[in-house]
């Protein structure tokens, strides 16, 4: 099993440290690969997209030639987690704030997101989140986060703050408003782990 994770820009390294710890609990082995140019994400079995500026991080897959595919590997059912900005590029539609700067989304679920739904950088805060495949809260780390504000009835809402979506499935497409590599807790990983063993 291939696992690639996007890494031109954000939390890549903590990402792969936390999917190499979760194979880890799981008594599996994998490889993980950080893919920064064309032509590896079609050999991967997963994908994930970290956080980091969604702007900058959607500019870049469309000038390495990733972002096609991405789309591709998506469309052929490899399951795919977005996390904070990873979130706002999988959404098929962004506020005006992503209208303004022409932002590139993969457009790859049903949804509609607010790129700082929760303020600026001084605004991030951690809260106990009930996440639907978890039989405990979770303590969720929100940095400048979006939200999902608006969802077709194909998207399956896993989470919300308020009247705010923080994460979402559409199939093999998995979407959080938080950061689950920056936590000691795998079982979001794991979750994403069983998307993927499950394929």
């Amino acid at each position: 099993m291939l696992i690639g994770v996007i890494a031109i820009q954000g939390d890549v390294s903590e990402h792969v440290h936390a999917i190499d710890n979760a194979l880890a609990q799981r008594g599996e082995n994998a490889d993980i690969v950080e893919i920064k140019h064309s032509g590896i994400v079609p050999e991967c079995d997963a994908i994930v997209l970290p956080g980091g500026e969604s702007t900058t991080l959607g500019r870049l897959l469309l000038k390495e030639g990733i972002s096609e595919e991405i789309k591709q590997a998506a469309a052929a059912g490899i399951p795919v987690m977005g996390t904070c900005a990873g979130l706002i590029l999988l959404a098929q539609r962004g506020d005006s704030q992503v209208a303004k700067t022409h932002q590139h989304l993969l457009g790859l679920m049903n949804t509609q997101v607010n790129r700082n739904a929760f303020g600026r950088q001084r605004d991030s805060f951690e809260t106990d989140l009930e996440l639907p495949f978890l039989d405990s809260s979770y303590r969720a780390v929100f940095i400048r986060a979006p939200a999902i504000i608006d969802y077709g009835q194909d998207v399956e809402i896993l989470s919300k703050i308020d009247d705010r979506v923080v994460a979402a499935r559409q199939g093999n497409v998995l979407a959080l408003a938080f950061h689950p590599e920056l936590t000691d807790d795998l079982r979001v990983h794991q979750y994403f782990l069983d998307m993927v063993k499950g394929n």
